[in-house]
Order: C-alpha cells, then sequence, then structure tokens
C-alpha cells in the first residue's frame, strides 16, 4: 500500500470558552427578543376613552341604535331598542362582555329580536357596533 498524504491546513482549535459563546450566539440568533412597554400599563386599558357607537343595522329600514360612552364605561348589560323611525320595533340585548369589548375599541355584532311588522313581515336584524 502506498502511503498517502494530503495536506491539511492548520487553523488553530477554539478554546472552550470560545466555542461555548460561538453556540450560544448560534442558538440566539435564531430567537427573536420583543420588548415592550408594558410598565404600568394593563393590557386591556384601551388607549382612548370610549365615545358613542352607532349601529350598522343589515337590511335596515330606518331603524336606528347607539350605544353611549356613559352606558360603555358603566358597563352593565342593557336592552336596546332600535327602533328609530320604522314603524316596529326591534330590541338588542348587548351583555357586559359585549360593553367590555367596546371599551377595548372591538367591534360586536347580535342579532336583535324578531318581530312581526305589517310591510315587511316576521323578521329580525344584524346589529353592528364598531368603535372608532
Amino acid at each position: 500500500m502506498s502511503e498517502r498524504r494530503e495536506s491539511v491546513e492548520s487553523r488553530p482549535q477554539p478554546t472552550r470558552r470560545e466555542f461555548t459563546l460561538e453556540a450560544a450566539l448560534a442558538v440566539l440568533a435564531g430567537c427573536v427578543v420583543t420588548i415592550s412597554d408594558a410598565c404600568g400599563k394593563s393590557s386591556t386599558e384601551p388607549s382612548s376613552p370610549p365615545s358613542d357607537v352607532n349601529a350598522a343595522i343589515s337590511a335596515n329600514h330606518n331603524h336606528a341604535g347607539v350605544i353611549t360612552a356613559a352606558q360603555i364605561t358603566a358597563g352593565s348589560a342593557l336592552t336596546l331598542n332600535i327602533q328609530g323611525t320604522a314603524a316596529h320595533a326591534h330590541t338588542v340585548s348587548i351583555t357586559q362582555g359585549d360593553l367590555t369589548s367596546l371599551k377595548n375599541h372591538q367591534g360586536i355584532t347580535r342579532e336583535s329580536s324578531t318581530d312581526l311588522s305589517a310591510t315587511f313581515g316576521t323578521h329580525s336584524h344584524f346589529v353592528t357596533f364598531t368603535p372608532m
């Protein structure tokens, strides 16, 4: 057998400390670090105070509704009449959770009561409140 030798460049071996540091940096390179301004603020605290929120009503024929800022702040469940100038009434039940969502600037959609109208028959509406 012939003895074959290949030339290998001589590279200095890292120290244990250098190896550990390089390994830690390689692991951290895949991590994302997020820093937020959370001190003194609650995650459920809205960025601005609530304001009145008008209803957007599906298949609307002169119904109207508004949840006032005072109702949102009070946070007590309520039943809202959305008759507006229509010839018949509907109501919408708003829960405490719904009011919390509105306070946190999150929209809600609820179905109104099902009521009879001489013109439109028995029907209901979807009522959406979207805070600004």
